[in-house]
Order: structure tokens, then C-alpha cells, then sequence
């Protein structure tokens, strides 16, 4: 077998590449990466340049891949290493470029190593892709390689590499064969079961309607409307957009009914709209925009919405996306995430492994106490 190094996803094969790809996960097919590739999501402006690896056996076949990208700054991660980055300086070190495994712009776990897991060789090849993943941080003279949200199958391969391990915590839904919204809600305590059906009366009671299309159906007009309730999301915050129009008008019509579009409706008018994507098992909420406040619209937008799209199409388990405590009242279970990191520095190295062993702990407490705030009447905890 034979590790390769790309300079672009566009070069690669889609229907190899996707042969890969497990659960038919939206952010690791093909069209979705060369989108972010092809209409302006990545290169200078966004410090995200494609340098994906593969593996190919003797007869030429791809049997492995990796999506890989040699980033020049630390945004569009959700897994923040911005202290280490200013240590380095202060060392008058360089920190980046550095070499990231991850979807940009997309805090969503899944395969960071792709292999299929009917091959006999599948360790072999995990293996190969994470050495090679650490010895082309060598190779390029990036200060580390990082593999962000990586399937936890992974995380062997990944540290027999030399990767230090991290973790982080998000907030997940689970759905447990609920027949509908009400059914969820009797899984809850009497005080949090009133005040979902409060929050969701609000937004009745203002006059909002509510929509969800896919991406079959999402028209011209309706991306860029939520295109602009996105960049609009990003100017409050003073942030900068980094997804253009264009990019999510191909990825609707490339992933179709894999992506999903809640657009909500005032007296004739769109006043917000949410973005989720879904693979054969999970959603993952990814944006959201409105035009003005409406007292609990983006719960309903976001969570309510999505929750009861899993119970439609039979999806099991829901991810809206990073961060968010206020999530747990609302029935998301902390969950922890995974990371792993390899410095090329060694002092360094010794540094931050000392940080990270200090760090895990914490944050499981963390997960362990917010999960006795969850709202269900059965005990849950973190995951």
C-alpha cells in the first residue's frame, strides 16, 4: 500500500471516495468538501489550505483517505488551542502553519480516518494514515498536527501515532422511539415538560409558521434569504461569513434530502430560518439567522424543529452544534467529544500533555454535574 499526499479534493475520484464515507455523512462526502474547495470557503481568506492524504493498494484502488488541511490561523476549529498558539509566540516560536484533520467550519464527530470496515487491511490503514498524518507534519515543518472530532474506532490508531488525547463536551439529543413531540415530552419532569410547551405556545401565539423543506425544494429565493440571515448572524457578532451563497446552493442540490431548511414566517414574512444536515442515523444543526427577536423562536427553530424531524425520518440522535448550556433543560445529554494532537516541539509537547492531563478531568466533572440538571424524570447522564 502507498500513502499519497493531494493538493486539492477536486483531483480525487468522488465515487472511491465515497465509497468510504460511513453513514453517508454530509460533511465527509465528496461534494460537500470540493463546494468548500470550489466556491471560495477555503485558501488565503480563510486560512484553510486542502492537503488530503489517501492510501492506495497495489492494484491503484483508493481504500483509504483522510481530510486534511494546512491551516495558517485557528478559526473555524471549535477546538480551541489559541493559548498555545500565544505561548509559542511569546517563546518567539511560529505555531502555524499547523496540519488539521477536520470539516471546516463544522464542530460535527465522524470519520477523520475514512477506510472501509469490511477491508481486511482496515487497522493496517487507519494506521498508515495516522503515521502519515504526524510524519507529514515533519515533512512541512508544521509546528503540530491536530485531528479534530475524530470517531472515538479512531482514537487507537490515532494515539499509537503519538497523538495526545483531549477531550471536549457538547450537548446531544438522543432519540429514544418517541411517536411525536408530546411523547418526548412525557419522558420529562412535570416543571421542564411545562415550560417546553410554554416556549413552544409563544411562538404559536406570536403568529409564526413554521416550514421545513430539503434541499430538493429549497428555491433560489429561500438560500439567499438564509444567506442573508446568516452573514447578518456573523456582522452582529463581528464575526466575518465564511460560507458563501454559492457554496450552499451546490450543497443542497449535491446532498438533497440530506439537507434541511426551517424557515419561519410572520404576517407573509421570513423572519428566520435554521440550517441542519443529516446523515442515515444523525442531524447536526449547523446555522441559524433571523430578522428581528421573537421570544423563544430560535428553541422552536433549532431544537424543537429538529427534534421532531429525527422522530420523522427516524433519526436517532441529534447534534445542534457546539457549546450552549441551555441546551441541558431542553433535553440535550453533555457528551464528550474527542481531539488529538501532536507537537513537533518537544518542551512543548511535555507542556501540553501535562495541561491535557489536568484538563480531562476537569471537564468530565463538568459533563458529569450539568447532567443533574437534565429534565428528564429517569436518570441520564453524560456520555
Amino acid at each position: 500500500m502507498e500513502l499519497r499526499r493531494h493538493q486539492s479534493f477536486l483531483d480525487l475520484p468522488s465515487t472511491d471516495w465515497n465509497r468510504l464515507v460511513a453513514d453517508a455523512d454530509p460533511f465527509l462526502d465528496h461534494a460537500f468538501l470540493c463546494a468548500l474547495e470550489r466556491h471560495g470557503c477555503l485558501g488565503e481568506a480563510t486560512g484553510w489550505h486542502p492537503l488530503p492524504l489517501t492510501v492506495v493498494d497495489d492494484d491503484g484502488q483508493l481504500v483509504g483517505a483522510c481530510p486534511l488541511f494546512i491551516k495558517t490561523n485557528s478559526y473555524g476549529e471549535f477546538v480551541f488551542d489559541w493559548a498555545w498558539a500565544e505561548a509559542y509566540a511569546r517563546q518567539g516560536l511560529r505555531y502555524y502553519p499547523k496540519l488539521v484533520s477536520a470539516i471546516p467550519f463544522t464542530p460535527a464527530t465522524g470519520q477523520r480516518l475514512l477506510v472501509d470496515d469490511a477491508l481486511d487491511k482496515h487497522t493496517e490503514i487507519r494506521r498508515l494514515l495516522a503515521e502519515g498524518i504526524v510524519e507529514l507534519t515533519r515533512e512541512t515543518g508544521c509546528s503540530s498536527a491536530h485531528v479534530l472530532f475524530p470517531d472515538e474506532r479512531e482514537l487507537p490508531a490515532l494515539r499509537s501515532a503519538g497523538m495526545s488525547h483531549r477531550v471536549g463536551c457538547q450537548f446531544h439529543w438522543h432519540n429514544r422511539a418517541y411517536r411525536d413531540f408530546e411523547d418526548f415530552l412525557d419522558a420529562l419532569s412535570a416543571k421542564k415538560r411545562k415550560n417546553l410547551r410554554q416556549e413552544r405556545r409563544r411562538v404559536h401565539e406570536a403568529g409564526i409558521e413554521l416550514e421545513c423543506i430539503d434541499g430538493t425544494a429549497i428555491t433560489a429565493a429561500q438560500w439567499a434569504q438564509f444567506h442573508t440571515f446568516y452573514c447578518d448572524t456573523f456582522d452582529r457578532r463581528g464575526g466575518v461569513p465564511t460560507l458563501t451563497l454559492d457554496f450552499f446552493r451546490a450543497v443542497g442540490s449535491a446532498l438533497g434530502a440530506r439537507v434541511h431548511l426551517v424557515l419561519a414566517h410572520a404576517e407573509g414574512t421570513t423572519v428566520a430560518a435554521a440550517l441542519s444536515y443529516s446523515s442515515r442515523h444523525t442531524l447536526y444543526g449547523r446555522h441559524w439567522g433571523c430578522a428581528a427577536h421573537f421570544d423563544s423562536l430560535h428553541f422552536e427553530a433549532c431544537y424543537y424543529q429538529g427534534m421532531e424531524l429525527c422522530m420523522r425520518n427516524g433519526l436517532t440522535r441529534f447534534e445542534p452544534g457546539a457549546q450552549g448550556e441551555h441546551k441541558v433543560p431542553r433535553g440535550f445529554v453533555p457528551t464528550l467529544t474527542h481531539s488529538t494532537h501532536w507537537i513537533a516541539h518537544t518542551g512543548f509537547r511535555h507542556a501540553i500533555d501535562d495541561f491535557l492531563e489536568r484538563e480531562t478531568p476537569a471537564v468530565a466533572r463538568y459533563a458529569e454535574e450539568l447532567s443533574t440538571h437534565l429534565p428528564y424524570r429517569h436518570s441520564t447522564s453524560a456520555t
